[in-house]
């Protein structure tokens, strides 16, 4: 059994770290508010903007446009998003696993990464990481707007035949799902297109207006990963914090334990050596 000044070391070291736990959660379950009402705010613009580029795409059939162009997939590009910070349980890896299942398909893919953890991953591992970037912890349209034109850019010159977007998307406090969705070639989304057809007139032209469109769509496609990922991270990081400090309790009530019983041996065996002591002096 450890000495008592080994148990009490290691339950002040515990409390220490239980009042870190119980500061990140407090401040992830803050991030976390904020970042969950932006991905909710987000969402409505993202479905009318795949709402709409489902109907002007069924209006433009045939319509010729680089991004719509459909190749053989020779080379496949991934565009993987994770967290720059860990302390989020299995938020990150369980990315960076559906990345690695993917690339399985492709193994000669090119990798974007957006954010540290997917980075660090990746290339300690030697895959092939065409453009890294950091700086997830706040969703910055700048970002997204750039990695779009490098892989729209990609695209068109017809060095990337498919690209492909994973991140975690948040569902709720205690669920990110990560998932997987094709950005390029575009391909319109089917739904109420289909079952109405209607006839638009195109000013000034179907085709600039689908040069204006089709970016906006794939720049979009990637804010809201960013939005999805860190309302998520915050969620999974607040949940981690959270059992942490349940942990460091339980762990704290045993070693508790532990040191009444040292202390209560210790007593017992000072006893025992007076009584004996006084037993032979009779």
């Amino acid at each position: 059994m450890a000495s008592l000044r080994d148990l009490k070391r290691r339950i002040k070291s515990i409390s220490s770290t239980q009042k870190i736990t119980k500061a990140m959660k407090a401040v992830a379950a803050a991030k976390m508010r904020r970042a969950q009402d932006s991905v909710l705010a987000a969402r409505p613009f993202a479905r009318r903007v795949r709402d709409v580029l489902g109907r002007v795409g069924s209006a433009s059939v045939g319509m010729k446009h680089p991004l719509l162009a459909v190749r053989e997939p020779q080379k496949v590009a991934y565009i993987i998003v994770t967290a720059d910070r860990g302390l989020c349980g299995g938020f990150n890896a369980n990315v960076i696993k559906m990345g690695v299942q993917e690339i399985k398909k492709h193994p000669d893919a090119d990798l974007i990464t957006i954010g540290r953890k997917g980075r660090d991953f990746y290339r300690r591992r030697g895959y092939n990481i065409a453009q890294q970037y950091i700086g997830t912890a706040k969703a910055d349209i700048s970002l997204t707007n750039e990695v779009a034109r490098f892989v729209i850019d990609k695209y068109a010159a017809e060095e990337y035949d498919e690209v492909y977007l994973i991140y975690s998307r948040f569902v709720n406090v205690l669920v990110q799902r990560p998932v997987v969705q094709k950005i390029l070639p575009v391909e319109p989304p089917e739904g109420e297109a289909d079952e109405k057809k209607v006839d638009y007139i195109f000013e000034p032209d179907a085709e600039t207006i689908m040069d204006s469109i089709l970016p906006m769509y794939i720049q979009n496609a990637l804010f809201q990963s960013l939005l999805e990922t860190n309302a998520g991270f915050y969620s999974a990081q607040m949940t981690a914090m959270d059992n942490a400090t349940k942990n460091a309790s339980d762990m704290i009530d045993r070693l508790t334990l532990s040191m009444n019983l040292a202390r209560q041996a210790a007593i017992t065996k000072e006893i025992s050596e007076i009584v004996g002591g006084a037993a032979a002096l009779e």
